[in-house]
């Protein structure tokens, strides 16, 4: 779960789920060219919400095929034949390397362009079916036991509690392992997005200001322990708009900080609470479905994160003996 923009992976990956609007859709028919179609396509996941670098990545991936089989190639005339001759042309004679997770990605981008041409019944077959998709297994991310989550949010807390009580760390701490927010939401809260007195009980609301981004917003339970850390935060440094008027790099210190105290081995970091807090989600059995959503992803970028999580799962659970 990286916290690079608003990126393509932590979880990232394209949907071809997009339906584009009434008057997007009549710029396209069945004899339309290849460039066309890829230029609607785009501003299709534009309009979705994609960020400006995942869409430059994916349309790129697709303007690379147009080049081999003609940009001005009606796209009801391209076959599964064509996508699986550049998927050759590109893996073994095109003279430039690519890499197995590029060559995966640029597979996920034509299965999810065709898919959309068809769900919009631009086209009646998707040619890109029988392609099959590559899977890349990427390295898993480091994450804390549960031993040492106990240990690291006992010495947050005690921070509360020294010669000179500080609330910030468990504050940023244990907000970052139960909520399991990105760097980038975690500087954007706003004191008013904290409701103690929701009728459901305390809640955190993640906000966008950017519209295409709104379907990431999303309203997170808050615990007892981590609304009295908050009050007393709340009482010695009186914050008067944002939660953490910090630099990135000062919440940064702030984890390492903690991980220096406990003699952790690992960098404890944004990224680490984050998936943390999903495997914590996960091994205690919360649905699925109800993490995705936690976490705001779409379901394709879910793929990815659902997979990782079930590695680490057993992979922990293996050096539990659980």
């Amino acid at each position: 779960m990286t916290d690079a923009g608003e990126d393509l992976p932590l979880f990232s990956t394209v949907s071809g789920d997009m339906i584009p609007s009434k008057e997007t859709q009549d710029r396209l028919r069945p004899d339309s060219s290849l460039s066309a179609a890829i230029n609607v396509w785009g501003e299709s996941l534009q309009d979705g919400g994609k960020s400006i670098h995942t869409v430059k990545a994916f349309t790129a991936d697709l303007r690379l095929m147009a080049k081999y089989v003609g940009a001005g190639q009606d796209i009801n005339a391209i076959g599964t034949h064509d996508i699986m001759n550049f998927l050759d042309w590109m893996l073994n004679k095109r003279g430039a390397p690519c890499s197995p997770k590029t060559y995966a990605r640029r597979v996920t981008s034509i299965k999810a362009f065709f898919r959309w041409l068809k769900e919009t019944d631009i086209l009646t077959e998707d040619p890109a079916t029988p392609v099959p998709q590559q899977t890349v297994l990427s390295p898993l991310p480091e994450v804390l036991t549960p031993e040492e989550v106990e240990t690291v949010l006992k010495v947050a807390n005690d921070m509360r509690f020294g010669k000179k009580p500080d609330a910030r760390p468990y504050t940023l701490l244990s907000l970052l392992l139960q909520t399991g927010i990105k760097k980038s939401e975690c500087l954007a809260i706003h004191l008013n997005h904290i409701d103690l007195f929701a009728t459901d009980g305390p809640v955190l609301f993640i906000r966008y200001r950017d519209v295409r981004k709104r379907y990431r917003e999303r309203k997170l339970p808050l615990d007892s322990n981590w609304i009295a850390s908050y009050r007393e935060y709340l009482t010695q440094l009186s914050p008067r708009e944002l939660l953490f008027p910090y630099s990135p790099r000062r919440l940064e210190y702030m984890l390492e900080d903690i991980g220096e105290a406990v003699q952790l081995d690992k960098h404890l970091s944004f990224n680490m609470c984050r998936w943390t807090a999903a495997l914590m989600d996960y091994r205690e059995g919360m649905d699925k479905n109800k993490i995705r959503q936690k976490l705001g992803l779409s379901k394709i970028q879910w793929r990815e994160i659902g997979n990782k999580l079930d590695r680490l799962a057993a992979q922990m659970g293996s050096e539990t003996g659980q």
